[in-house]
């Protein structure tokens, strides 16, 4: 049993290190994919032009300085690469001690940073795109922030077991 839940616990921190890889190494190599979407949700861009009356009751949230915008994402970048580090060593930890080199009790908290770290980003992605109305023009990405913040949620808990 200990040996089939440390592996699932390297398999779900390697998933979450993957997923979170495939996305900074995007916003690094491509950054205007996802830089032009934050910039949206901070300006209230789409909620302004599609739902004016509400926009007029929240405008006075909206960011639309373009050092502030460009400020923010890179502040998101760097929470994701600092996390991406996090679980890759976390998940090394866990596979080196599958040979015993370290105990599962010294890896599994490295492993846990870099899940809680996954789990504040996608968190205040949430609680930040609330804040900026995101839910009336940015369905998809409210719901994919949900589900990554569940995702890491349930790494967490996985990891906590042991």
């Amino acid at each position: 049993m200990d040996l089939a839940l440390l592996l699932a616990q390297i398999v779900a921190t390697v998933g979450l290190a993957c997923w979170l890889t495939t996305g900074v190494l995007d916003n690094l190599l491509h950054p205007t994919m996802n830089e032009t979407y934050t910039a949206e949700v901070l300006s209230m861009a789409r909620m302004r032009d599609e739902y004016p009356d509400a926009y007029r009751q929240v405008a006075h949230r909206a960011i639309s300085d373009r050092r502030i915008q460009k400020f923010v994402f890179r502040c998101v970048v760097a929470a994701e690469l600092t996390a991406t580090l996090l679980l890759w060593v976390g998940a090394g930890a866990l596979a080196i001690s599958l040979l015993g080199v370290l105990t599962a009790e010294t890896a599994r908290p490295v492993a846990m940073l870099g899940a809680t770290a996954f789990l504040a980003i996608w968190s205040a992605f949430l609680i930040v795109g609330n804040y900026f109305c995101y839910w009336f023009c940015h369905e998809g990405a409210q719901n994919t922030h949900y589900q990554m913040t569940l995702w890491g949620l349930a790494t967490l808990i996985l990891l906590a077991q042991g």
